[in-house]
């Protein structure tokens, strides 16, 4: 059973990534999807009570921001990886700026959630850690040892 968090502010790729690499294998749950934490939190919940993998696809910038999650599912023993979203602001304001409707944020709120941002340590509680990169249109993987 494995817990991911994405780590990284808005543009950097998280939701791609997860298309690409998870979504036949992991739940996504997702602020922008469920609207409120109370709701998140409870999707979370039944997520680590039924032994579903899940990521969690947020911003997720701050250590404290990542506590919760962490602590709830080593809790119920599942592995937590984190992965860390590399990307300049100016490189994700210019991703951004390809979004369309509600899907498109306010420079900014990548502005403060870059002021913000923390990147994972194992400290935290993270079982694997990786960070993500994007290069030529393509997502670089590499482990955090």
């Amino acid at each position: 059973m494995e817990a991911v968090l994405f780590i990284g502010i808005q543009g950097s790729g998280k939701t791609t990534f997860y298309a690409e690499r998870f979504l036949k294998t992991h739940l996504r749950i997702s602020l922008d999807m469920l609207k409120t934490r109370n709701k998140e939190w409870q999707f979370f919940q039944l997520c680590l009570e039924t032994g579903q993998k899940l990521v969690i696809d947020n911003t997720n910038p701050t250590v404290a921001s990542r506590a919760g999650y962490i602590q709830a599912a080593k809790a119920k023993n599942f592995t937590v990886s984190g992965y860390y979203f590399n990307s300049t602001l100016t490189e994700a304001i210019k991703r951004n700026k390809l979004r369309v409707g509600k899907e498109l944020v306010k420079d900014v709120g990548i502005r403060a959630t870059y002021k913000i941002l923390q990147p994972p340590t194992f400290v935290e509680g993270f079982d694997a850690l990786f960070e993500i990169t994007i290069r030529d249109g393509r997502f670089c993987i590499m482990e955090i040892q």
